[in-house]
């Protein structure tokens, strides 16, 4: 390979696991955390390429997740679920024409089904806007900074996601990298100029998405969990049937199992980790004192037993 070849060559790489909190760290410069939701051993893989400060991927996951997501600085991300219906970004549902976009330094959160991909593009935003000057086309990044979907023409998303497909699946190692930027650029200040900003939210989206957040923020912070949908109701200041909408209408699930599934996964980010603590320890530290019945649990939703989870994962010496 000559010189220029080199130069031109883009960054490519493949990883796959069987742990979803795994996964949320195998995407290069983001910060995440991933909480499983269904049932089963979890398959995971992501494709990613970057052309010139452009990072782009796809990200497949086989269960669904509670994503905890945050793009770098001074960047914008752009979004493309395979499953808009059963997709939640900041518990708003997506229309058949939107995709997702997220300003970086920008906390947000992802609910995914199973048997789920995402199709990304991350550009810097600097870049996104000389791009623009450049080529003459005027566009604007405020809608990307203040909104988390953007509608486009149905022509419009049928060219990004074909686009984006192609290039991150291209099975040749010859990618010119400044050639497949430039398209990705293209294709992204289209996007921008046809965008619409899909504001549309029920009446009711910004208190329920309060009553979730204040259950989130205690659950994140507190050592003692609550394990009642009593305790839950003090907690948020609702109603049961209140708080039931509201946790069914933002993450798609019931306050009970939230609650259940996020206090197994604390537990199995605590053995992924090669933490000092015992099985026993870190279980009953999220409220499990039952052990044959918490086994039986995260086997259900892990597919194998904490035990196994220990022993793949072993405190270093």
């Amino acid at each position: 390979m000559n010189h220029e070849q080199q130069k031109n060559a883009p960054l490519r790489c493949t990883t796959i696991t069987d742990d979803a909190h795994a996964q949320a760290d195998h995407l290069t410069n983001w910060t995440q955390e991933y909480d499983q939701v269904s049932p089963g051993r979890f398959y995971g893989r992501i494709d990613e390429l970057h052309l010139g400060g452009v990072q782009v991927y796809n990200e497949h996951s086989s269960h669904a997740l509670r994503q905890q997501c945050m793009v770098w600085p001074d960047a914008i991300w752009f979004g493309l679920p395979s499953q808009r219906a059963e997709c939640r970004v900041d518990g708003q549902s997506l229309d058949a024409t939107d995709i997702i976009c997220r300003p970086g330094s920008t906390p947000f959160e992802l609910v995914t089904p199973a048997a789920f991909d995402m199709l990304g593009i991350v550009v810097r935003e600097h870049d996104l806007l000389a791009a623009s000057a450049s080529q003459g086309i005027a566009i604007s990044a405020d809608d990307a900074r203040r909104v988390v979907r953007l509608s486009l023409p149905e022509q419009t998303l049928h060219n990004l996601h074909y686009l984006v497909s192609r290039i991150v699946h291209s099975t040749t190692d010859r990618l010119d990298s400044h050639i497949h930027r430039d398209l990705l650029m293209l294709a992204l200040l289209e996007t921008l100029e046809r965008e619409t900003p899909n504001r549309s939210v029920a009446p009711s989206y910004l208190h329920r998405k309060a009553v979730v957040e204040r259950i989130k923020d205690y659950v994140a912070h507190a050592r003692d969990l609550p394990v009642t949908m009593t305790e839950l109701c003090e907690l948020a200041c609702v109603s049961r049937r209140t708080l039931q909408y509201s946790f069914e209408s933002i993450l798609g699930i019931s306050p009970l199992q939230f609650l259940r599934v996020t206090r197994l996964n604390r537990v199995k980010r605590l053995l992924s980790a090669g933490h000092p603590t015992s099985v026993s320890d870190a279980a009953a530290y999220n409220g499990f004192y039952h052990l044959s019945q918490f086994s039986a649990d995260y086997k259900q939703l892990f597919g194998e037993l904490p035990s196994q989870t220990r022993a793949r994962h072993p405190v270093p010496a």
